[in-house]
């Protein structure tokens, strides 16, 4: 997975030439999430540069040509190698079409005073059923990093990516699944971000709205 940054991202990370570079590079299968326009009202949470997209490619193959053919549309270019789990699979979707959703991606940091392995079981093991049963999502992402895949990457430990409906980039009862209910939406605030303090999610964190679309490549 990549953060990306720079202007006019959507429209380069979508160029067929760039799919065509990755899918000779040995990419299977690309997922972008665009900070773009159709996520314009939605929160972001930046720790310094806003990033303006995530890239999350599958390949069995050397990252080096990944990383030149990502660096030659990005000024600026970070990966990490991950392991993937799927709380809630995302819906399929076909081939470069837009998700009908918010895709918020939020980069995790570990506070240095939990060890990895008690950041580990508190936020897969305890968080996990809080953040489900809180947050109207629909789609579960966690992507915990297993070290860099570029040079320069800083350190972050985790990617998750949350699928929303489109409407809860404007209105918190759409975001929380609280069906209008004040109390219960000020309830399921309250404990979620208990939770999220726990293991450390409430600060030095990024949250990224995107647009998510997902590619099949083929190599020619």
């Amino acid at each position: 997975m990549y953060a990306a940054w720079g202007d006019g991202l959507p429209t380069r990370l979508r160029d067929t030439d760039l799919h065509e570079r990755l899918a000779a590079a040995g990419v299977r299968r690309l997922q972008l999430n665009l900070d773009d326009a159709d996520v314009a009202p939605a929160m972001r949470i930046p720790t310094g540069e806003p990033i303006g997209a995530i890239v999350s490619v599958w390949t069995d193959s050397d990252l080096g040509p990944v990383n030149e053919a990502l660096g030659g549309v990005a000024p600026r270019v970070a990966g990490w190698t991950v392991e993937e789990r799927l709380p809630i699979p995302p819906p399929e979707v076909a081939d470069g079409v837009r998700l009908d959703g918010l895709a918020n991606v939020a980069v995790l940091r570990r506070p240095e005073e939990l060890t990895r392995e008690e950041w580990l079981h508190r936020w897969l093991v305890d968080h996990t059923p809080v953040a489900i049963a809180t947050q109207a999502t629909f789609g579960y992402v966690q992507n915990v990093v297993v070290g860099p895949a570029t040079a320069d990457a800083p350190r972050v430990d985790a990617l998750v990516e949350e699928l929303f409906p489109s409407a809860g980039m404007t209105d918190m009862h759409e975001f929380y699944g609280s069906g209008g209910d004040d109390a219960e939406l000020n309830a399921r605030f309250t404990r979620l971000m208990t939770s999220v303090a726990r293991f450390g999610a409430d600060r030095d964190l990024d949250l990224v709205p995107s647009s998510r679309y997902v590619y099949t490549l083929a190599r020619s």
